[in-house]
């Protein structure tokens, strides 16, 4: 996981490729704090310039690779609203979900992805401004605070059954479409786990109704946890875990988004 540095972020293919990056490391990590693999078939890494878990298996490598990689492709369409890292207990009720919050990534036309943010330019700062109005801020700084929260979160939600197992969830935003396609890399969530959706008709008794899907069931669980806000110029996001019913009822929890990765080895 060690290598160069990030590229500057200014453009929004560098910053969806910088979140791309963090998204792979945090995925790892969450597997190793909830005993999703046994610990030996993970090594020890040294990213943002701190101590992180890495798989080593193959095949679960390139699942996560190639999830992170369909994940990207969205977010660079412009569609994805948040990512969800769910864990699912044996029985496949979803115990927790690990959510990251991207709706306030910069809005960027199709075919812009590599064109340069706009920034004030030399005579629209004063000559009293002499430094930036906003200072530059470490982004490795911020993923290492969050990386430090990920890696104690085992014992802030208690443990998990054994056999438990995770896929990549991504919710898209109001009025987009879906990712349909051949090859076909993501399938619907159940519709507990679906968002407020647009109107749609229903046929009644006293005939067709026409209303909003109702908020999934299951979202948001009956614990939400903070983890971190991350706000560096354009790149900002929030990260916070829900902990959902199943795991209330059975010491187990519970799933959302829109849209599910298939499913990981």
């Amino acid at each position: 996981m060690a290598g160069l540095p990030p590229p500057p972020i200014d453009t929004y293919q560098a910053l969806v490729t910088t979140f791309s990056d963090f998204l792979t490391v945090a995925i790892h990590t969450i597997l190793y704090e909830r005993n999703i693999y046994p610990r030996e078939s993970f090594l020890s890494a040294r990213k943002y310039n701190y101590p992180v878990r890495q798989n080593r298996h193959p095949k679960v490598c390139k699942w996560i690779t190639d999830a992170v990689a369909a994940v990207e492709t969205e977010i660079l369409k412009g569609t994805v609203s948040r990512i969800a890292v769910v864990i699912y207990s044996p029985q496949c009720d979803p115990l927790e979900r690990f959510m990251f919050d991207i709706s306030t990534f910069p809005t960027i036309p199709p075919g812009e992805a590599l064109t340069l943010f706009e920034r004030a330019s030399d005579d629209q700062i004063s000559e009293e401004q002499s430094a930036p109005s906003v200072p530059e801020i470490d982004l490795d700084e911020q993923f290492r605070a969050v990386m430090s929260r990920l890696a104690v979160c085992g014992s802030t939600l208690g443990p998990i059954p054994e056999d438990c197992s995770f896929t990549v969830c991504i919710e898209l935003k109001e009025k987009s479409e879906p990712p349909i396609g051949h090859p076909q890399p993501w399938i619907p969530a159940q519709p507990s786990l679906q968002p407020v959706g647009e109107d749609e008709t229903t046929n009644t008794e006293e005939g067709p109704k026409h209303g909003r899907y109702a908020k999934g069931s299951d979202i948001g669980g009956v614990r939400t946890l903070p983890v971190r806000a991350i706000e560096a110029g354009d790149f900002a996001l929030e990260m916070w875990i829900e902990e959902g019913r199943a795991k209330g009822r059975s010491d187990q929890g519970e799933e959302a988004g829109k849209e599910v990765y298939d499913d990981p080895p």
